[in-house]
């Protein structure tokens, strides 16, 4: 498992549209990847899950994964998260 601590760069942070394109990169992966924000952790293959934590640019949120991908996955939602997709 590893986990690593990501700066939403989004303009207009996670909304609808970001957080399904979110759930898509998280679901390329076979590892299991939770979006970590305000003590709670979200599986970030979930669109339900990921819309309840309600985050905006600037705020920073902890990656975390874990399985035979974990660090392409977690380089993938760093990434994304970070506006380079």
């Amino acid at each position: 498992m590893i986990q690593k601590s990501v700066q939403i760069k989004l303009e207009g942070g996670l909304e609808a549209r970001p957080v399904a394109m979110l759930v898509q990169v998280a679901s390329q992966y076979d590892s299991s990847v939770y979006i970590e924000s305000a003590n709670k952790k979200v599986n970030a293959k979930s669109i339900m899950g990921m819309m309840g934590l309600g985050l905006d640019q600037g705020e920073t949120v902890t990656v975390i994964a874990d399985g035979d991908d974990e660090e392409a996955a977690v380089a993938g939602i760093e990434n994304f998260l970070g506006g380079k997709q």
